[in-house]
């Protein structure tokens, strides 16, 4: 866009502004750096998982990390998307938007909670700012673990 053309939100647009766009638009929402160095940990203690799968086929969502044979789902949270108690703050601008958003995803990682909890699946959240080398013990303790009992699967 030239640098003399005023940007203006399209009616009913998320965006304040064209550079909120951009900033927005640039945030990643899978291989985030809390996603890689616990990856890193946890397949360091020599575990394989898959990446970003979906756990069960017919539902639409993605873990960060699956651990398939033990019905293990990993996902580690962002504090503003998914709404951290101690990190998360609203918006100041189109706080009405961004609050609903927000609340859309809790919701909805509520409900893939339940639904993977109900298919026998063991689920892991982690948020963004939690120490990685913990998040990466708990996980391998938790693999590991239900790997040495698989009758309880």
């Amino acid at each position: 866009m030239p640098e003399d053309t005023v940007w203006t939100a399209p009616e009913g647009s998320w965006a304040s502004s064209a550079g909120r766009r951009r900033n927005m638009q640039a945030i990643r929402s899978k291989d985030t750096k809390p996603e890689q160095l616990i990856r890193r940990l946890v397949h360091a203690q020599g575990l394989r998982y898959r990446l970003h799968a979906r756990p069960l086929p017919d539902l639409r969502r993605t873990a960060d990390l699956v651990f398939r044979p033990v019905k293990v789902a990993v996902f580690i949270d962002g504090c503003y998307w998914h709404g951290c108690p101690e990190h998360y703050a609203a918006p100041r601008l189109n706080a009405g938007y961004w609050s609903d958003k927000v609340a859309r995803n809790m919701a909805r990682d509520r409900d893939t909670d339940e639904r993977l909890t109900a298919a026998g699946w063991l689920v892991l959240r982690f948020w963004e700012h939690e120490p990685s080398d913990v998040c990466a013990d708990k996980i391998a303790l938790t693999v590991l673990a239900r790997r040495a009992a698989p009758e309880k699967l």
